[in-house]
């Protein structure tokens, strides 16, 4: 069956070749076209498409508030453009909040000069998430949070976070656990955000998080991240120190290792452009698996592919647990089903009990 497209920029450049690139692929085929959010609406109403493309910055009707329409009423993914600066880190983080399944960069030299290997990512993307689960209580995962205050588990606004917590200096909580990681790619952005606003400042140990994101993004994400969460959340640098009541998320464009020294402390290196993922989730894994061997617990999240599995085997062999997200609340069930399919988990829950379980075996 055809996947239908439609897109919507304000460029007329853009559109023409957007066009030109999904209809060279044999799966799918443009609908229709609109250059403001506002046309973006009426056409998704009439053509009904599988999937949108969205712009953010157009007249009439901005990209943000065009997928906060088509979510709530129509339930149609939507794939944006983003520009690869921090503001268009800001940006698409909000789009993602907003409703939107995915993101790519806008960048006019690689339509001019690398159409063909655009073409391929941008069709083959589209394809996967035109089948997304697009689910209004996933899509908008905490209505009505505020950047400034925001009460969390605890009881506590999101500035009252702890001035001072001892470094993880090998002590195991009840569970026998010393490090929590925490991968995902599409859809983890919003699934990342509802697990982490739910654990306490107190959250007695260190948290990993790998999120597949581009190097521009992944310190706008911390940043949001910890303006709205307990934990205090920054992007991670090498030499930092675990501690408990702290979240580390791996630079895009780089991996993230565990050592063990007096303490735990992390080693963030260049990525090897022979693996396909930067962070990748395996090479996290690999590491706390190396360093830690059954005091892990590692969480996967909702994303395509399925990096991860080989990770969680080494963890496992290690005598650590692996949970994974269900396909029902993954928007992609790809790197759970992965790990899942392998034999590899210990639990396979909803996203909305992961930090439910996470605060009863770890507090």
């Amino acid at each position: 069956m055809t996947t239908k497209v439609l897109v919507v920029d304000d460029s007329g450049f853009f559109r023409r070749r957007l066009t030109d690139l999904i209809n060279k692929d044999h799966r799918m085929a443009v609908v229709g076209t609109a250059e403001n959010g506002q046309e973006a609406l009426a056409a998704v109403e009439r053509l009904k498409p599988d999937v949108v493309t969205m712009d953010y910055e157009m007249p009439v009707m901005d990209g943000i508030t065009a997928v906060r329409e088509i979510s709530k009423k129509f339930g149609t993914p939507v794939l944006m453009f983003s520009s690869l600066t921090y503001e268009g880190a800001r940006v698409t983080l909000d789009a993602l909040e907003a409703g939107a399944v995915d993101y790519l960069p806008k960048n006019f030299e690689d339509i001019s000069r690398h159409a063909d290997e655009l073409q391929r990512i941008l069709c083959d993307r589209l394809q996967t998430i035109a089948r997304a689960k697009v689910d209004e209580r996933l899509q908008r995962l905490v209505p009505g949070r505020s950047e400034t205050a925001v009460k969390t588990a605890t009881g506590k606004a999101a500035e009252d976070k702890p001035a001072d917590i001892s470094p993880a200096r090998g002590a195991r909580t009840k569970s026998g656990c010393k490090l929590l990681v925490i991968g995902a790619s599409t859809g983890g952005p919003m699934a990342l955000q509802e697990v982490l606003t739910q654990l306490p400042a107190t959250f007695p140990v260190p948290v990993l998080l790998v999120q597949h994101m581009p190097e521009a993004f992944t310190k706008a994400f911390a940043e949001r991240l910890n303006r709205i969460c307990a934990l205090e959340i920054k992007e991670a640098s090498d030499g930092d120190v675990l501690r408990p009541g702290c979240a580390y998320l791996a630079p895009g464009g780089k991996q993230m290792l565990v050592e063990t020294r007096q303490s735990l402390i992390l080693k963030v290196v260049a990525g090897d452009e022979r693996l396909n993922y930067k962070p990748s989730l395996d090479v996290t894994f690999g590491s706390a698996a190396r360093e830690l061997g059954s005091a892990v617990l590692g969480v996967v999240l909702t994303g395509m592919g399925a990096d991860g599995r080989e990770g969680a085997r080494m963890l496992k062999s290690k005598g650590s647990r692996i949970w994974a997200q269900d396909e029902a609340t993954s928007v992609i069930y790809g790197m759970p089903m992965a790990v899942a399919r392998a034999g590899l988990t210990d639990r396979i829950l909803a996203l909305r009990d992961v930090p439910v379980k996470l605060r009863e075996e770890l507090q």
